[in-house]
């Protein structure tokens, strides 16, 4: 049997992994595992990094992310989750009871006045193993775009397409994404609202081809405690110039809805997160999910005597009748 990231065996292995390892008591320098970059020193950070440690720890084994002997191939953009997911997994290699590689995918879009030198200098000064896949996806993005709509959809899909290949020719066993949990969220509203449909980011899925397995250990992070990490850790960030300058996109709607909802109730998308976790399909209409046609024959009769039922029912109709 292959040992995982999961709770299997915990009685029999003093060495299975546990989201509780990860705390500041076990925190060291060279968690970071080869790069050594200049760490914060201030109370505030190593409360934050516990946290993230901790959520990030619980979700791969909840979900059984990472296997022992899995390379794990991080996507990473240059965007504040990206490289805080990167960050977090190189320590987890440093620190897990398990043996796992670190790899970074950048896709170089080829956007107008994307810095291409941003990315390989923080890679290579960090001595973090890295690929650059150069694909001009930006191109026929935007050929392929009708006029007046955003460009998402189509970046998207050839972005997954390019590193999903790709990550098959470096025989990576699974696709690391930075997508956090108010994206998952925001997906969610976004297939609610506009698709018609009870769906968001899972995370963890099979690729549609079923080449890959795609891993999101951001998914219990908040992603307001990402942009507190990155400003801490000084990441050197590179905004996405494609979709980004685009207004009105409707994701950023449902964006700032759920950021006025967190100010207002802190606890709501706690809450719907939670929901998501917690569907009763008998519960909702969906005749796919639920054998709602079963009922009749699961219904379960209190048989009485037919006279004595028949009595009652004279009973009830003479009541009536007296009315």
């Amino acid at each position: 049997m292959q040992t995982t990231l999961s709770d299997d065996a915990q009685d029999e292995q003093d060495d299975d992994f546990d989201a509780d390892d990860f705390q500041d008591e076990n925190f060291q320098e060279d968690d970071f595992q080869g790069f050594q970059p200049d760490l914060p020193t201030s109370a505030a950070y190593y409360k934050l990094l516990k946290k993230l440690r901790r959520q990030v720890g619980h979700a791969i084994r909840d979900f059984n992310m990472i296997e022992d002997g899995d390379k794990v191939m991080v996507c990473i953009s240059g965007g504040k989750d990206s490289y805080t997911l990167l960050d977090i997994m190189l320590q987890f290699k440093r620190i897990a009871p398990i043996n796992f590689d670190v790899v970074a995918v950048n896709l170089d879009q080829k956007q107008p006045n994307f810095p291409e030198d941003v990315l390989p200098k923080y890679l290579e000064e960090n001595k973090i193993p890295y690929y650059i896949l150069e694909k001009d996806t930006y191109s026929i993005t935007k050929r392929l775009t009708p006029e007046g709509k955003t460009y998402c959809a189509v970046c998207s899909r050839l972005r997954r397409g390019s590193l999903y290949g790709f990550a098959q020719e470096i025989g990576a066993t699974k696709v690391a994404l930075g997508h956090h949990r108010d994206d998952i969220l925001a997906t969610f509203f976004l297939n609610l609202f506009h698709g018609g449909s009870l769906k968001a980011m899972p995370p963890k899925l099979l690729s549609t081809d079923k080449k890959n397995i795609l891993i999101r250990p951001l998914a219990y992070v908040e992603e307001k405690d990402i942009i507190k990490y990155a400003e801490m850790r000084q990441f050197p960030i590179i905004p996405c110039n494609l979709c980004g300058s685009q207004e009105n996109l409707q994701r950023a709607i449902i964006n700032d809805m759920l950021r006025d909802w967190d100010k207002a109730h802190p606890k709501r998308l706690h809450s719907i997160f939670g929901a998501l976790q917690n569907v009763s399909p008998s519960q909702l209409a969906d005749r796919e999910l639920f054998d709602f046609e079963v009922l009749d024959s699961q219904r379960e009769f209190d048989l009485k005597d037919p006279e004595e039922m028949k009595n009652r029912l004279d009973v009830v109709n003479l009541s009536l009748s007296a009315d």
